[in-house]
């Protein structure tokens, strides 16, 4: 039986953070100019990762997903994803990329293991791209999406989130392209978390007001029962008339914490028990101080059957709701950032 928390949510779901560095500048996760950047000796190696990993895999653990950061700017990461795809606990290895890197990695990635994909994309619009990423790279993703099909990747996911009055007018269009590329389009609510320092309530588009404007355009969308296995998935499913199906993540407006089985390991080995926390447990230390398989199934069992976190809830109770951090605690721990934990 899976570890469990204080509220009963098991241990299931890791999110696995190679690298808090990204070649793309998102306004809603990386506004500023400027960032602070974990210490390069700090990063955990493919050993070390793989070491922490089975140790998470013996409390329970059977859904991994890659992220950063970006985490194709890690270099030999097919090394890394190889090794994973060979512990048969796993059953669930996944990937999150924005795309950019992803038409030269597409195959290497398949051969290494890498199960399913899932590429962000917030707008089809070359020059709303350059605008909302600050890099001229949609051609790029495109080909990367269309990469995964050629080599062989299926269940391809889209997450894209939505800022009202900046890209919410393209919902129909990421279906349309979603249904075309063989993808399950997710529309994300614009969460103030991490380094959101632009984050205001006037930009959130809620999941209510998404499913209005999908079913005026194309008809009722029904909702969807949760796969086995996924019933502590993030997104809410639907399916229209034609057939398109997708996803809602509303976690800004409709938090579902109290089914969230994820937890997140940064770069550095910093293992965080929610998105919004703002203490980790290190694990990197007693890891290099040659701490034992049980040492650390110990550590890690005490901070997840002491967890009670609901930062979401907790964000959502709020009566003035502003951006999370300020710049100088984000500049004082880089850890804070939405890429340096994953999301």
């Amino acid at each position: 039986m899976p570890l469990q928390d204080t509220l009963g949510r098991p241990l299931k779901n890791l999110r696995l953070s190679v690298t808090d560095r990204c070649n793309l500048r998102c306004l809603y996760c990386m506004p500023e100019e400027h960032y602070t950047w974990l210490p390069r000796e700090d990063i955990l190696s493919f050993r070390e990762i793989g070491d922490l990993v089975d140790v998470f895999c013996d409390l329970g653990v059977d859904k991994v997903r890659i992220t950063g950061g970006e985490p194709l700017v890690r270099r030999d990461l097919p090394v890394l994803i190889a090794d994973l795809a060979r512990k048969p606990r796993i059953r669930d290895l996944a990937l999150t990329t924005n795309g950019v890197l992803l038409a030269d990695a597409a195959v290497e990635l398949k051969r290494a293991g890498l199960g399913r994909v899932t590429v962000s994309l917030d707008t089809l619009r070359p020059e709303r791209f350059l605008a909302l990423c600050r890099q001229d790279e949609l051609p790029r993703v495109l080909l990367g999406i269309e990469a995964l099909a050629r080599a062989g990747f299926a269940r391809t996911r889209i997450d894209s989130v939505l800022l009202q009055g900046t890209n919410d007018d393209e919902i129909l269009d990421l279906l349309d392209f979603g249904q075309q590329a063989g993808a399950e389009v997710r529309f994300i609510e614009y969460m103030d978390v991490g380094g959101a320092t632009r984050w205001s309530p006037d930009a959130v588009l809620a999941r209510a007001e998404v499913l209005r404007r999908i079913e005026q355009a194309r008809g009722p969308a029904t909702p969807l029962e949760a796969e086995p296995g996924e019933e502590s998935a993030p997104a809410r499913r639907f399916r229209l008339a034609d057939g398109t199906v997708f996803g809602v993540i509303a976690s800004t407006t409709t938090p579902f914490c109290a089914t969230c089985d994820r937890s997140r390991l940064t770069a550095d080995g910093t293992w965080y028990l929610c998105l919004y926390a703002r203490q980790g447990i290190d694990l990197k230390t007693p890891l290099r101080q040659n701490a034992s398989r049980a040492e650390l199934a110990r550590a890690i069992s005490a901070g997840w059957e002491a967890r009670a976190d609901h930062g979401a809830e907790e964000r959502l109770e709020l009566r003035e709701r502003a951006p999370p951090h300020a710049r100088p605690a984000l500049e004082g721990d880089p850890r804070l950032e939405m890429h340096t934990r994953g999301g």
